[in-house]
């Protein structure tokens, strides 16, 4: 970028980087210029709170749009939001008018980290109540709805299953962890939010051998491969760590995914299908592993016809008990 700059150019920051990243980048560029040193520029921080499957969306109606930097580069970037932010575009919603933060360039830098940690940490705080649930003989689908009922909490991410995926929050997470430790502080609650997000994972495994016992020759379906639905991402999902271990444990494993066809060579002997009946043909156990929208509506009664054995782990909560009342299935949760 150097040999391009001019007087008074601002530099955004885009991309989930490190705090830091921002004075890393003005370093960079000042080595870079040479002899042309002390040609003014700028940089500001913008991160991006743009989710998979509806990035649209959160870019023309975000919730707040974040600038770190001096004030009057801030104020150069900001104007190029000003239909975002006024909602004048075709289509703006003007009741629905996001907020503008501005702050400094590492405060902005660590506004991502810290949105991202702490909607992991909320998915791993309820895996945590619905493992207290299954002690206590209490149903986390009643405890959750009512705590997430108070406006100081809220119901979003306070839902229990495998646990979370994707590039994101793991990523995220890692950084803060890695990044406090390299200034000597331990951030305890996060690293008990990661080994809270893996042990949901191995918990999968543990009720199918707590219902089949051994593993090894067992047939499992997992429905579902992407870390979440409206996706193909395979990054960090719950379902291919989970096939790994029942691999490992001797399981043969097939699965049935509504836009992934195939998988990475180390997960061959995985066999994909062409829909989840065909994947559920003589397994002794169903696994839903993504809330995909169709698995909400699957036929239990169809699933009986096609399976060996009759259980159903539902990762995601989300299916309905109702449907499976005798259908002669087993259906087992998360936290009930």
């Amino acid at each position: 970028m150097a040999p391009y700059l001019r007087p008074g150019v601002v530099i955004v920051n885009k991309s989930t980087v490190p705090v830091g990243s921002g004075n890393w980048t003005r370093t960079i560029l000042e080595d870079a210029l040479g002899d042309d040193r002390e040609l003014s520029f700028h940089v500001v921080s913008n991160p991006e709170f743009l989710r998979e499957g509806c990035a649209l969306d959160d870019f023309l109606y975000p919730d707040r749009i974040v600038l770190g930097g001096a004030a009057a580069d801030v104020n150069h970037v900001a104007e190029l939001y000003a239909p975002v932010l006024d909602q004048s575009f075709e289509g703006g919603r003007r009741t629905l008018r996001p907020a503008l933060i501005t702050t400094d360039l590492a405060s902005a830098e660590m506004i991502k980290y810290a949105a991202n940690a702490f909607l992991a940490t909320k998915i791993s705080f309820a895996n945590e109540m619905a493992q207290m649930c299954e002690l206590f003989g209490a149903d986390v689908r009643q405890v959750l709805p009512a705590i997430g009922a108070d406006h100081r909490i809220g119901s979003a991410f306070l839902n229990p299953g495998v646990g979370w995926g994707g590039s994101c929050f793991g990523k995220d997470v890692a950084a803060l962890i890695s990044t406090s430790q390299e200034y000597g502080y331990t951030p305890s609650m996060l690293q008990a939010t990661v080994g809270i997000n893996k042990s949901q994972r191995a918990s999968v495994v543990r009720k199918l051998q707590r219902e089949l016992h051994v593993l090894k020759g067992r047939r499992i379906a997992l429905l579902g491969l992407t870390f979440k639905p409206g996706t193909d991402d395979l990054r960090d999902a719950p379902a291919l760590d989970i096939a790994r271990r029942l691999l490992a444990a001797g399981a043969v494993v097939s699965a049935f995914d509504p836009v992934v066809k195939s998988l990475p060579d180390e997960l061959s002997a995985i066999r994909i299908t062409r829909d989840a009946y065909e994947a559920a043909d003589r397994v002794d156990a169903v696994v839903v592993t993504t809330e995909w929208p169709e698995f909400r509506s699957i036929d239990p009664a169809g699933l009986r016809r096609v399976m060996r054995g009759d259980l159903v782990v539902d990762g995601r909560n989300c299916l309905s008990e109702a449907d499976f009342v005798g259908s002669g299935l087993r259906l087992i949760g998360f936290g009930w």
